[in-house]
């Protein structure tokens, strides 16, 4: 029995690239904020996600959606108003090397430069993974953050 070919560098990195992404989103709903006459409601959506390095742990995410016409095509800047909230559910498994901080999520509001970014940090010294979620406009940066905290213990 021949052992299998090693597969070629370029596609190796990018078979590595796509187990490093962030977590991909699944909708959990909207509700409408603002009715609009032409085009979508204005409305906030909850998605959630799972920690793609550390089990046991999904995380919830509100957003600001813009409706009317320029948010049915697409075109829209969504505001930087969202929440975030990290909860256990299921037993944690922490990886053996743990970033001090790494990005975990990532979501664009607007059709260029403006992303919503869920970063994870783990605070060592009290046993607490931290998860951050920020609004970044890629040129100037944006104050906008949200904070959820969940400390690693035992799961019954």
């Amino acid at each position: 029995m021949r052992s299998p070919l090693p597969l070629p560098l370029p596609l190796t990195l990018l078979c590595a690239a796509f187990m490093a992404l962030p977590a991909q989103a699944e909708q959990v709903g909207c509700v409408t904020t603002a009715w609009k006459l032409i085009g979508a409601n204005h409305k906030v959506c909850v998605e959630a996600f799972h920690d793609p390095k550390v089990p046991g742990i999904t995380c919830h995410v509100s957003q600001a959606r813009t409706g009317g016409v320029s948010g049915s095509l697409g075109l829209a800047q969504d505001p930087s108003q969202f929440s975030l909230a990290c909860r256990q559910t299921g037993p944690i498994q922490l990886p053996a090397k743990l970033p001090e901080n790494e990005t975990i999520f990532t979501e664009d509001t607007s059709v260029l430069f403006k992303e919503t970014r869920v970063v994870r940090m783990w605070d060592k010294a009290n046993q607490t993974l931290v998860y951050v979620a920020i609004s970044r406009k890629l040129i100037d940066g944006a104050p906008a953050n949200s904070i959820s905290t969940v400390p690693v213990m035992g799961w019954r």
